[in-house]
């Protein structure tokens, strides 16, 4: 098997073992990323330099026997919103094109002592405000399945990297879906963890009350074994919590053998594209196989989704680029005449227009005399939710559900029509209204030969259930896994 094709679990085992050394990993990667990129784009920019820079110390270290994780010497795809000391970190916008952070994000300093290599930034929605990796200022990202097919967004860049060979493992953002459904998108595997999971310090905000760095990877394994090296309570992060340390190896011997396993039958219902909903009844079958209990249930609060997201969202978006004036942050118009032009014309400038539409959502929303009417009626309407899934995790373990309500729409389509894009978040929303953990993973393809997502929800902090669910179906035999 060659090495763009193995998972990083496998890779960390042979540069532990000696069979490969880490400088042929990354020669591989650069390789496939030569090859890959004037189709995929997936990348805005790459750290070649420092990558063997480093992989030259971590190498050393392995050779002394002094692997300090499990996946010690592997290269992994950072998301472009994520600080990066001294690499181009642009969250894909014009804003903060050149923008070199003078410091680290905590992942990054976590990726680093655990010896996991950097290849470079991916390709993502400007601010992560959009479904498909089209609203880039840098080009649109393509599905390495179809490339006349999106690869889902925000985290797109990342997902389709994965699924073209480009890197084995990688790092997204999810606000309200943007690791789920760009996995789902390009047929491999990702976690949203639960809100405090991982340190949100030298993530450039979108939501901050939604806002959670992932895992994402080839299958749950690999996610498993880097979300163990991120998580953990952070001083740098408030919003950060302590919980029982999070351990790959234990997820990962559980099984689904008594497991209850719910499914919303509000998931079910009117424009879920037939094979979406084939794949999923075939994936609550081998649940069934691997000893679970699956059933439907109502869920009615669903229906409240989409538009409590878009509201709390871009109330909240609006109030984090509010820094972004040409003075402090970011780009600065040439040319402007006073204080007033400055600001009006290096934010016109710098912002695209999907960003601009949800910066002027979010005022509004915020206003005085729509407060009420919109963003206070957003939060009750968001603790309902919240309500509504602790309720049913009396009664089941975990939920199932798809990821979206197709498979990836062609490019052009979504943009063209905005309402359609933002109600295609419509089964991932809720998780992060609510707070919870939720992975996605393959489970079949549609009739074009298109990656079909599911995604298992948790309780808070119930990652490790997650894991073992996830784990198990993808070890059945002809489960979907991985990349082309």
């Amino acid at each position: 098997m060659s090495i763009t094709n193995q998972t990083a679990l496998q890779l960390a085992a042979q540069l532990r073992s000696g069979a490969l050394r880490v400088s042929e990993v990354l020669d591989a990667c650069y390789a496939q990323i030569e090859a890959a990129e004037p189709t995929v784009h997936g990348y805005i920019s790459l750290c070649r330099e420092d990558a063997y820079a480093f992989a030259a110390k971590v190498q050393a270290r392995l050779d002394a026997g002094e692997a300090r994780s499990a996946l010690a010497g592997v290269p992994i795809a950072i998301k472009d919103l994520i600080c990066t000391k001294g690499i181009p970190t642009t969250c894909a916008s014009k804003m903060l094109e050149g923008f070199r952070p003078p410091y680290n994000a905590t992942v990054i300093e976590r990726l680093h002592a655990a010896d996991l290599i950097p290849l470079g930034k991916t390709n993502m929605d400007e601010f992560a405000m959009g479904s498909t990796t089209e609203t880039s200022a840098f080009g649109v990202t393509r599905n390495p399945h179809n490339p006349a097919h999106v690869p889902g967004g925000s985290s797109g860049g990342s997902a389709a990297v994965l699924a073209a060979g480009e890197a084995p493992i990688a790092l997204g953002s999810d606000t309200g879906g943007s690791i789920r459904q760009p996995c789902a998108y390009c047929g491999v595997t990702g976690l949203k963890p639960t809100y405090g999971a991982v340190s949100r310090y030298g993530l450039i905000a979108y939501a901050s009350s939604l806002d959670q760095i992932g895992p994402m990877g080839r299958c749950a394994a690999d996610c498993a074994a880097l979300f163990e090296i991120i998580a953990g309570r952070d001083e740098k992060d408030s919003s950060s919590m302590d919980f029982p340390a999070f351990s790959a190896a234990a997820a990962l011997a559980g099984d689904l053998r008594g497991k209850r396993i719910g499914v919303p039958a509000e998931f079910l219902g009117e424009g879920l594209q037939p094979a979406v909903a084939k794949a999923l009844r075939e994936a609550a079958e081998r649940f069934r196989a691997l000893g679970a209990t699956v059933e439907e249930f109502p869920l009615p609060m669903l229906a409240y989704a989409v538009p409590t997201y878009y509201i709390i969202a871009c109330a909240e978006a609006c109030s984090n680029l509010s820094r972004y004036d040409g003075i402090k942050y970011g780009h600065s118009a040439a040319g402007a005449r006073d204080l007033l032009e400055t600001y009006i014309l290096s934010r016109s400038e710098g912002f695209g227009m999907e960003v601009k539409r949800r910066i002027m959502l979010g005022n509004f929303v915020l206003s005085s005399g729509y407060y009420d009417a919109y963003y206070k009626k957003a939060l009750q309407a968001k603790r309902m939710l919240q309500q509504a899934y602790f309720k049913a995790f009396e009664t089941y373990d975990m939920l199932l559900g798809p990821v979206a309500p197709t498979t990836a729409p062609k490019l052009g389509e979504s943009l063209s029509d905005p309402l359609r894009m933002y109600l295609s978040d419509i089964y991932t929303v809720t998780v992060n209204l609510a707070g919870l953990p939720a992975l996605a993973l393959p489970c079949g393809t549609d009739e074009n030969a298109l990656p079909i997502g599911m995604q298992l929800i948790g309780k808070p902090f119930g990652e490790s259930a997650l894991f073992a669910a996830a784990d198990a179906y993808q070890r059945t035999e002809d489960a979907p896994l991985g990349r082309l």
